[in-house]
C-alpha cells in the first residue's frame, strides 16, 4: 500500500522518505532556518521530506519543563513553513478538539503519540481530520496490536495511515527496539516509519527530563532500513541540541544530518535489490 503526501507516495516501491525537525517548535524564524536546511540536504540527496515539530509537548516529564509555543501560534507557524518554502508538514495532536485546528490550517500529515495510540476518540478525530495520520506503536504495545489502532482511524473512511515503531519499555528508564516488530507492523498492509531518534530515548532518564544516547541512533536507524520493512525514518534535529527546549539527548546534530540520510538511502536501495522472502 502507499499513501500520498503533497506530490509524492509512501510506500512499497517508492523511495525512502525523511521525517525530519527539531523536537518542539520554538519560533517562526527558527522553524524556517531548520526547515530551508533540511529541504536542501534532502533536496541533493533525492528523498522525500516532511518537516516535522511540535507545537506541545503534554506528556513530559516534570510540570517545569517547556511545553512549547500552543496550537493556534504552532499551527501558524506550520502553515507558513508549509507555504513558504512548499513542503509538507506534521504535528502531533493530544486532544481530539486539537485535529479540527489540524484541518483548518491544512497540516498535511498528524501524530498519534505513543502514550495516546489506543485512544479511540482522538485516532477518529485524526482519521476525520482527513490529513494522513502517523501512529506511533505504545512503548507497551505489542507490534501486532498497533493494527487496531489503524482500525480505528480507517473506520473514518480515511486510509491515508502510517505505523511508527520507537521501542517498547524494558525496565525503567530505557527502551528496546525488538527489529522483528518491523516487518510484524508491515504485514498490515500500511506503511511503516522507524522514530530513530525516540527509540534511544531514556524516559524520565535525567529526573526531571528524558535522557538518550544519540550516539546509538544510527546504529538502530541502519537496523531498521536493513530489514527491508521501512517506507520512511523519523529522525529528531536541532542545530544545538543540548541546547534544545525538549528531547536533546535524542537529537542529531542538524550539521550530521547529510551524511546519516545519504547513508540510510544507500541502504535502503541495495536492500530494495533484493527479495525480502527469502525464508
Amino acid at each position: 500500500m502507499t499513501i500520498q503526501v503533497k506530490d509524492f507516495a509512501i510506500g512499497s516501491g517508492q523511495p525512502l522518505c525523511v521525517i525530519a525537525g527539531p523536537c518542539q517548535i520554538q519560533s517562526l524564524d527558527h522553524a524556517l532556518m531548520m526547515a530551508t536546511a533540511l529541504k536542501k540536504l534532502c533536496g541533493e540527496l533525492g528523498v522525500n521530506f516532511i518537516y516535522k515539530s511540535s507545537f506541545d509537548k503534554a506528556n513530559r516529564t516534570s510540570i517545569t519543563t517547556q511545553r512549547g509555543v500552543g496550537i493556534t501560534e504552532g499551527c501558524e507557524i506550520l502553515h507558513e513553513v508549509q507555504s513558504q518554502l512548499k513542503v509538507p508538514v506534521l504535528t502531533d495532536i493530544h486532544l481530539p478538539s486539537h485535529a479540527d485546528r489540524c484541518q483548518f490550517w491544512g497540516i498535511d500529515m498528524i501524530q498519534i503519540p505513543a502514550f495516546l495510540s489506543r485512544q479511540t476518540d482522538l485516532l477518529i478525530a485524526a482519521g476525520e481530520s482527513g490529513a494522513a495520520v502517523n501512529i506511533k506503536k505504545g512503548q507497551f504495545m505489542a507490534p501486532n496490536d498497533i493494527s487496531r489502532a489503524a482500525e480505528k482511524v480507517a473506520s473514518t473512511g480515511n486510509k491515508r495511515i502510517l505505523l511508527c515503531e520507537r521501542g517498547v519499555t524494558h525496565g525503567y528508564n530505557n527502551l528496546v527496539v525488538d527489529m522483528r516488530s518491523l516487518p510484524i507492523m508491515a504485514r498490515t498492509g500500511y506503511p511503516v516509519v522507524f522514530d530513530c531518534t525516540h527509540s534511544v530515548q531514556q524516559p524520565g532518564g535525567l529526573g526531571t527530563s528524558s535522557g538518550g544516547d544519540r550516539g546509538m541512533v544510527p546504529y538502530l536507524a541502519r537496523a531498521a532500513v536493513a530489514t527491508g520493512s521501512i517506507n520512511a525514518v523519523f529522525i529528531e534535529t536541532h542545530e544545538d541540541p543540548d541546547s534544545a527546549p525538549s528531547d536533546g539527548p535524542n537529537m542529531i546534530p542538524l550539521n550530521k544530518m547529510y551524511e546519516l540520510i545519504a547513508q540510510l538511502k544507500q541502504l535502503h536501495r541495495l536492500v530494495a535489490e533484493y527479495d525480502k522472502d527469502i525464508v
